[in-house]
């Protein structure tokens, strides 16, 4: 699974936004959920195995913090929608704007 799967589920865009104040134990994030530990764990895991998360371990903790360079090919991808977006949407403003015989 990339990166971009992987922030498509909801409770994982949210573990990503928790992680973006600082580095936090799967117990810290758990907390701010209402979803059980156990899928908290699985949710980290996945993150994890993405790229999109950082896993280090300080004494028996194993603390989270978001990877910014696994998050640069969906900020790619939305930078070219955005784009698309635009240039879409000056077209339909110039079209409303010509007079109506000449569309």
């Amino acid at each position: 699974m990339d990166a971009m799967e992987a922030i498509g589920e909801p409770n994982r865009r949210r573990v990503v936004e928790v992680l973006a104040a600082g580095e936090l134990s799967a117990g810290g994030i758990a907390a701010g959920f209402d979803i059980s530990r156990p899928a908290v764990s699985q949710h980290l895991r996945v993150l994890v195995e993405a790229g999109v998360l950082r896993v280090r371990s300080e004494g028996r903790q194993r603390l989270y913090s978001v990877d910014p360079a696994a998050l640069d090919e969906v900020g790619d991808w939305l930078e070219v929608q955005r784009g698309r977006w635009n240039r879409a949407l000056d077209a339909l403003e110039q079209a409303m704007n010509e007079p109506p015989e000449e569309r």
